[in-house]
């Protein structure tokens, strides 16, 4: 398939269109990670071989022409319900079936394919009432889904069925309607600002680079998303990666650019396979490569993958790391709107601000500000998980609040528990609380609640959480994926995990909450990059909101989760023992004694917390504090 110009276009898209509305039915088989290893491509395969058994005609791709009706099986992107995996839809119906086994396949193509039947112990229930309908389901109805639109509800690896639902579209209007400064003022007026952390506006970067005086220019997009918990780009990029793919290429027609990278972490294969199976398409369509559609404009898009280094999602780090050289930030000015990829002027956007590039091109620059608030506009995807009821992938708009999201959406806290926080931006970020639960979720808010929106992670905590355990958990993670080329970032991390360890050890002092503080303004306000100025933000965030906790740690020696170990104490109660001598038995390191028919004692300076005289005691007299 080969589309010389706009008016081909135009015809193949009708066709394509016409193609599908001959599948009676659509089955969309979830192909996203999660439900990939939950086995949801042997689903695909027997429900394949079910519907050619019951004499149906199954369609799995658009390659050949349709004679007459089908059904089109279809590998999809995450629908965002992960825990439910795996999941798969069924059109025009809108049938949701949730945690699908192969032994369901044969009822699912006998009542829902070839009949019209709802299998109600396959659908979502809460409270009593069932939710056959995905877009009924609370998890679902209280998100608004624009960049994750067509993730689940299209083949991720057809760009025929992406062009026939519009995809492309906006590259047409690029292309043939519109000016380069035109598209350029279109995302300017926008306020589309990047998701990748930082809320830079896309439209000033876009403007930058088209003004840098430069026969070469570079395209970048980040897909190296590296936060604990994180899913949301690589999503994108497994389920819909065309829609990507347009918003590079319509950054690369205004800012002047003829070749493109997307830098992705080798930890996504899928992600990976899914992207280069869409470029090697876009190549054969005439979509990418040159003269694109007849036009003056060629483009090409090179994958590289990285080795998994978070400080690589920093811009001079990531564009280092694509020249084959180890990802280390640079000294700015300058910055990589001028100096970037191999020393030419180089547009980096993240995944999620690309993909929302092709919709504001086809709506316009109002429609999108009509969504948030007006200095965070458009929708933001988040990864939410922790504990919480439903955990996922969902998208809403700017400025919803935490409670909607983790109350609304998630379900609230797992297990009836009481919410006590949630980290919001992975380790660059920091912890918010009860206090913030209507706390609009936007770039300025969260800055100024001393955190940030980051890639978009939402790990949830319940009253059990340790939070100085939460501060050193990230602060570990921080300092392994430091360069280690600026010595506050290097030296400032370690010392401060050093604090940390050595107070959920139990040998914390007053006077290392100060220093804490400390080193956290020194690397703040001293390290190199974004990963070393962020570095502090969980430390000061619990310490700012959790104080009471590390204090007890240090002046108690106690943690009242009973998370950290070295501060737990087991006790023998003597009116409970029944001096049976089990818990003596089974201790490791002897740190029990006493006689029989009498009750026993723990030695607390041998005892290392195992706690298998807990387990091995069956009168409940073995308790820990």
């Amino acid at each position: 398939m080969k589309i010389n110009n706009r008016k081909e276009m135009i015809k193949a898209r009708e066709a394509f269109l016409q193609h599908l509305k001959k599948q009676k039915k659509k089955v969309y088989v979830c192909a996203g990670t999660g439900c990939v290893a939950g086995g949801s491509m042997e689903i695909y395969e027997k429900l394949k071989k079910l519907i050619e058994e019951k004499g149906l005609a199954c369609e799995v791709s658009l390659e050949a022409d349709s004679c007459g009706e089908s059904v089109g099986l279809k590998k999809s992107g995450c629908h965002g319900f992960c825990e439910m995996g795996p999941v798969l839809r069924i059109e025009p119906a809108k049938l949701f079936y949730l945690k699908v086994k192969l032994e369901d396949c044969e009822e699912i193509v006998e009542k829902s394919i070839a009949g019209d039947q709802v299998i109600e112990r396959m659908i979502y229930t809460r409270d009593g009432i069932q939710y056959s309908v995905q877009e009924e389901i609370p998890f679902y109805k209280h998100q608004t889904r624009i960049v994750l639109e067509d993730c689940g509800q299209i083949d991720a690896e057809s760009i025929k069925e992406y062009i026939a639902y519009g995809g492309y579209s906006s590259l047409e209007k690029a292309l043939f309607d519109r000016s380069r400064d035109d598209i350029i003022k279109t995302i300017y007026d926008s306020n589309l600002r990047g998701r990748g952390g930082g809320g830079f506006p896309a439209g000033r970067k876009w403007s930058q680079v088209k003004t840098q005086k430069s026969d070469i220019k570079y395209v970048v997009c980040n897909g190296d998303e590296g936060d604990p918990g994180a899913f949301m780009d690589r999503s994108i990029m497994e389920g819909d990666p065309h829609k990507m793919l347009e918003g590079m290429m319509i950054a690369g027609y205004a800012a002047g650019a003829a070749e493109g990278y997307i830098y992705v972490r080798a930890e996504y294969p899928l992600a990976v396979k899914r992207l280069e199976t869409a470029i090697e398409q876009a190549k054969e369509a005439g979509i990418l490569g040159e003269n694109i559609l007849g036009s003056d404009f060629s483009f090409d898009i090179k994958i590289v993958k990285g080795a998994g280094a978070f400080v690589c999602g920093e811009g001079s780090a990531l564009t280092t790391s694509i020249e084959g050289y180890r990802g280390m930030p640079r000294v700015k000015p300058p910055r990589t709107v001028e100096h970037g990829l191999f020393g030419k002027p180089t547009l980096l956007n993240n995944v999620e601000t690309f993909a929302n590039v092709p919709i504001i091109i086809e709506k316009g620059a109002d429609w999108y500000k009509g969504i948030g608030p007006e200095k965070s506009p458009g929708t933001k995807a988040f990864a939410l998980t922790g504990n919480i009821v439903n955990t996922g992938l969902i998208e809403v708009p700017m400025g919803t609040t935490l409670r909607q999201i983790i109350f609304d959406i998630g379900g609230g806290v797992r297990g009836g528990k009481k919410f006590k926080a949630v980290q919001i931006g992975g380790p660059s970020g920091g912890c918010l609380t009860e206090e913030h639960l209507d706390l609009p979720l936007d770039f300025d808010s969260l800055k100024k609640a001393g955190a940030m929106i980051g890639s978009g992670g939402l790990v949830v905590m319940d009253e059990d959480t340790c939070m100085v355990e939460v501060a050193r958990f990230f602060m570990n993670f921080t300092q392994n994926e430091s360069c280690g080329k600026c010595v506050p970032c290097r030296e400032g991390t370690r010392r401060m995990l050093d604090i940390l360890e050595k107070i959920v050890a139990g040998k914390g002092e007053p006077s290392d909450l100060d220093t804490l503080q400390q080193l956290a303004d020194t690397v703040t306000s001293a390290a190199l990059c974004g990963l070393g100025k962020t570095a502090a933000n969980p430390v000061v965030s619990t310490l700012k909101y959790f104080r009471d906790e590390y204090e007890e740690h240090i002046v108690e020696k106690r943690c009242r989760t009973k998370n950290c170990q070295a501060l737990k104490r087991i006790y023998i109660d003597s009116e409970a023992c029944k001096g049976c001598s089990l818990c003596s038995r089974v201790c490791p390191v002897n740190a029990i004694s006493g006689q029989v028919k009498n009750p026993f004692v723990i030695d607390e300076t041998r005892c290392i917390k195992c706690e298998a005289c807990i387990d091995a005691c069956k009168f409940n007299a073995v308790k820990e504090d």
